[in-house]
């Protein structure tokens, strides 16, 4: 490895002493950490996941739901250059102070009744309003949604009846608004036992999938339309292309 580029997200901007782990990280490993912030996150993930928008679409609304922030990119698209893949052009961009740990640590995610869930969903969808009023998107059949994330990559899995995950059948699939709505109200149903032994969740998510899904559904009802498309991609594919077009790696191994 020539060349690194090591980020770190809202866990170290929010944490008091987030300064002083990336000191220790360097001291033990000698690798950099770069803190990034709200915009470069999104800026990276949008770059990671141009490719899955639709062309014959005015674009799409990416949204990234982490750990501690969620991530709402309103995307158009640019048509591939001698630099590699689509780029994304964004139009508007948001970062809300809300992810799955942090919610999941508000509510609890272990029992999780409709009630809680729906409270759940408006809470994220206050924090919305002001952003879909003012980016006045288009209407639904102009754009679609990109959903990026284990919430939505787990979704998926669930619809598409997988015995075990399966990234090539994931990243890129197509997902319509019942596809959805039959799986939300599948794990709200479940018990926390239920989520755990399902193949696509497991215990490491079994307490946060359903802080997911209500960020995905607050996000889907803030920008209503049929089709949402699946990325397993984001952040660290972002942080790749643009390593590669810095070294100009498509321009030197183009055929000639």
């Amino acid at each position: 490895v020539s060349r690194a580029r090591i980020i770190a997200t809202e866990a170290c901007r929010a944490a008091e002493n987030g300064a002083d782990f990336c000191a220790e990280v360097e001291r033990r490993t000698g690798l950099v950490l770069e803190v990034v912030d709200r915009r470069t996150e999104a800026g990276l993930a949008a770059s990671g996941c141009a490719p899955l928008v639709d062309p014959s679409c005015d674009g799409a609304i990416l949204f990234d739901i982490g750990g501690g922030s969620t991530e709402v990119v309103w995307l158009g698209r640019r048509a591939a250059g001698d630099d590699g893949p689509p780029r994304a052009r964004i139009r508007s961009w948001a970062s809300m102070p809300v992810g799955v740990v942090s919610l999941a640590e508000r509510h609890g995610g272990v029992k999780v009744s409709r009630e809680l869930f729906l409270k759940m969903v408006d809470e994220v969808l206050d924090m919305l309003e002001g952003v879909r009023q003012s980016w006045g998107v288009r209407p639904p059949g102009r754009i679609h949604l990109l959903g990026t994330s284990g919430t939505v990559t787990t979704v998926a899995g669930i619809h598409l009846g997988l015995e075990r995950y399966d990234r090539a059948r994931v990243d890129g699939a197509w997902l319509h608004a019942r596809d959805i709505n039959e799986v939300v109200d599948r794990l709200v149903g479940m018990s926390f036992e239920e989520r755990v032994s399902n193949p696509c969740i497991g215990a490491q998510r079994a307490d946060l999938v359903l802080a997911g899904c209500a960020i995905m559904e607050a996000v889907r009802e803030a920008f209503p339309t049929d089709r949402l498309r699946v990325a397993d991609r984001g952040l660290r594919e972002g942080m790749l292309v643009q390593l590669m077009r810095a070294d100009g790696a498509w321009r030197r191994h183009r055929p000639q």
